[in-house]
């Protein structure tokens, strides 16, 4: 094989593998508890690039995203709880999407004595380009019942230009 051959070959391989990863999916490492005991600390996953490019994200599935508050640049992972349109609220730990309560069996609450920011808030109405998140972990994670701007203001939304992707596989 030639070198001009050989030289062909890998850069079409590196093509493959940087296009595969940008819009495709690509290996993310899960660094905090906020999503325990669904993903625990140091779990690595794929993150699908390619199904929310054809519908919306879902209540209840696990997206990564881009947070709306200064984190530098780490991606969060959380669970959708509200989509457009809804109606969130949290009344001591518990939450309700339009008035009804959801079933969570993936919720964990390590300071569930403790009254915290967060328990409670709300009602909050999802905006059109919007999605509310939750941790799995409520207690330790930093989400929508949390986030705050440099100024001080509640920040409630992600928005969904910021979603990059869904959380698929461990491996």
């Amino acid at each position: 094989m030639s070198l001009w051959r050989l030289l062909l070959c890998v850069s079409f391989a590196c093509s493959v593998a940087f296009a595969g990863r940008a819009y495709l999916g690509e290996p993310i490492y899960i660094a905090s508890a906020s999503m325990e005991p669904t993903l625990k600390v140091g779990a690595k996953l794929v993150q699908d690039k390619l199904t929310l490019r054809f519908r919306e994200p879902r209540r209840g599935e696990i997206i990564i995203f881009r947070p709306p508050v200064g984190t530098g640049d780490r991606d969060f992972g959380k669970r959708v709880i509200g989509l457009p349109g809804d109606a969130v609220e949290l009344r001591a730990k518990k939450v309700f999407v339009n008035g009804r309560e959801l079933d969570e069996p993936y919720v964990q609450h390590t300071r569930s004595g403790e009254r915290l920011e967060g328990d409670t808030l709300g009602p909050v109405v999802v905006p059109e380009d919007g999605l509310f998140v939750l941790g799995d972990n409520r207690d330790e994670s930093e989400d929508s019942s949390v986030w705050k701007d440099a100024a001080g203001r509640r920040v409630y939304f992600v928005h969904r230009a910021d979603v990059e992707g869904l959380v698929r596989g461990i491996y």
